[in-house]
């Protein structure tokens, strides 16, 4: 049987955490040396993002995110339009062996609202 993106998404988001963009904001200010990951095309990213995110396309996570991220114990936030492909990457990064990763699941305008 072929999945669905949605049931994939459904099936990543039980293995990370799920975060509102109040939560989002919250864990950013309380860890100075968080980052925030825009998942997004490089095209959209160019368009309109977050003043404090930086852009790794899903595509390429795996194998750009260390240079970003080189301690597994940083504390990561996925963004993206939605939320579907933040939870795709969050769960790929704690694959990976990140330890503290979130994924925001809002809307990309209710982010860019309160992250700025």
């Amino acid at each position: 049987m072929i999945k669905t993106a949605d049931e994939i998404i459904r099936e990543a988001q039980q293995h990370i955490e799920c975060v509102d963009v109040a939560t989002a904001r919250r864990i950013y200010q309380q860890n100075p040396d968080a980052i925030i990951v825009d998942v997004r095309e490089a095209e959209k990213a160019r368009e309109s993002k977050l003043s404090d995110s930086v852009n790794i396309d899903r595509g390429v996570l795996e194998y750009q995110v260390h240079k970003v991220c080189p301690d597994a114990s940083t504390v990561i936030i996925t963004h993206c339009g939605g939320g579907g492909r933040a939870s795709m990457a969050a769960h790929t990064l704690r694959q990976m062996g990140y330890l503290e990763v979130y994924a925001i699941t809002a809307p990309y305008d209710e982010i860019k609202q309160a992250f700025g």
